[in-house]
């Protein structure tokens, strides 16, 4: 599946550089614009209307080609079998129950683990 992921993913990328070229190649129809207002002749706003030539329809051709592998990348790169995880999901959630205390030092108790017992007044209260 890796292989064939990347022989698409090396297409991908020609075609998509390819597709580039060929449009920068074109002769853009916004530059027969001055003849529609004045500077000469034409028979609409945008130029002539003709049959397409060969780089506007190899260009086509391409774009067709460089969609329907950006569909193929998006299918196979979403239906990769996930190998091992994140790091975190994979993590062990372990607390030490009880852990040595130095000599010298007092023993911290956490009162996440117990909220119920940290939380009382009475201690304070004088008698």
């Amino acid at each position: 599946m890796d292989s064939l992921f990347s022989v698409i993913l090396v297409a991908h990328i020609l075609i998509g550089l390819s597709v580039c070229g060929l449009v920068l190649m074109q002769h853009g129809k916004g530059a027969d614009m001055g003849a529609a207002f004045g500077s000469g002749t034409s028979g609409s706003l945008f130029g002539a209307s003709g049959s397409a030539n060969f780089l506007s329809r190899t260009t086509a051709v391409l774009a067709t080609v460089f969609f329907v592998t950006s569909l193929a990348l998006a299918y196979i790169g979403s239906n990769k079998p996930k190998t091992s995880g994140s790091i975190m999901e994979n993590a062990v959630q372990s607390q030490p129950s009880s852990a040595p205390v130095p000599k010298g030092e007092k023993a911290v108790e956490d009162k996440a683990a117990a909220p119920g017992l940290h939380d009382s007044k009475a201690k304070d209260i004088p008698k």
